[in-house]
């Protein structure tokens, strides 16, 4: 992909939240700086109450770039099934995913464009900071987005932040292919797709409720439908806000369906995109399947 193609990539962020305004305010400020020129984004919130739809409101009245609010009514950790309406409602020709409480520096997406190939999808990390440091960033909306590389050492130094390396901006090269079937180190919450990928596997399985492993079975279906996984640590690695942990307590289910779907080769969520059709304009490319994917469809 040339230059001039990868600042002209039609890009939809899809921000996942549920009942954490003032993290997603820092999110969507960041967003706001993005040096990309086109986007839009889609923040898919999970049931959280009138304080982060009045706080997306005030967002768009200031956003330069289109901001969309996708909500479901609050029955328990439902990841898989609001990105998959939010992925509807997408009009980019590429989709990065973001969690609401991590803040991505102002050349983000401008940096997932320059990693977009075809048939590739792009994974990116996360710096974590400490439960202190995210206080102290929420309290005083401190704009993370303009951290440097020399800030981030600071916080790494006086233990704000488990890592600093992630602020270096590495070229593309054939090292970022590297295990491009593995799913270690990969990451939900940072996390580019082609559209056109993302229908073709059916998008997430919304079987997956609860915590954990909704974004490696997609990631997994991705890769038994032969696109595979790109590094994309050290160019689009964002900082992500301390949290107490969700509810795991569906953690080893949702493990076993993993495996199942690893185990089996399987390309197409038995719970996915396909259940919206007729309600939606959305159709799968089958010029893309192989033809055991399209024997799935009948």
């Amino acid at each position: 992909m040339k230059n001039s193609a990868r600042t002209s990539l039609a890009i939809s962020v899809i921000v996942s939240t549920y009942n954490r305004p003032d993290a997603l305010d820092l999110v969507l400020s960041a967003l706001a700086e993005q040096d990309h020129p086109k986007f839009e984004v889609i923040v898919a919130d999970d049931g959280s109450t009138e304080a982060t739809a009045s706080l997306i409101r005030a967002h768009q009245l200031s956003q330069r770039c289109p901001l969309h609010h996708v909500w479901q009514p609050d029955e328990g950790f439902r990841k898989a099934e609001i990105h998959n309406q939010a992925i509807l409602k997408a009009t980019g020709e590429y989709v990065v995913f973001l969690d609401g409480d991590c803040v991505a520096r102002t050349n983000w997406l401008s940096r997932h464009a320059a990693l977009a190939r075809r048939e590739r999808f792009v994974t990116g990390s996360k710096i974590k900071l400490s439960p202190a440091f995210t206080s102290e960033v929420l309290a005083n909306r401190l704009p993370l987005h303009r951290s440097t590389l020399k800030l981030a050492a600071w916080m790494r130094l006086t233990k704000r932040a488990n890592h600093f390396l992630y602020f270096t901006s590495l070229p593309d090269g054939r090292w970022r292919h590297y295990k491009p079937t593995s799913s270690r180190r990969m990451y939900g919450c940072n996390m580019a797709v082609w559209t056109e990928d993302l229908k073709t596997v059916g998008g997430f399985d919304e079987r997956y409720q609860g915590w954990g492993s909704e974004d490696r079975d997609l990631a997994a279906r991705l890769i038994n439908a032969g696109i595979y996984r790109k590094e994309g640590r050290y160019a689009t690695d964002v900082l992500h806000l301390w949290h107490q942990e969700a509810d795991r307590s569906r953690k080893n289910h949702n493990r076993h369906l993993l495996q199942l779907v690893v185990d089996s080769g399987v390309t197409r969520a038995v719970k996915g995109l396909d259940q919206y059709i007729g309600r939606y304009d959305f159709r799968v490319d089958l010029s893309r399947m192989t033809s055991t994917q399209k024997g799935e469809q009948r």
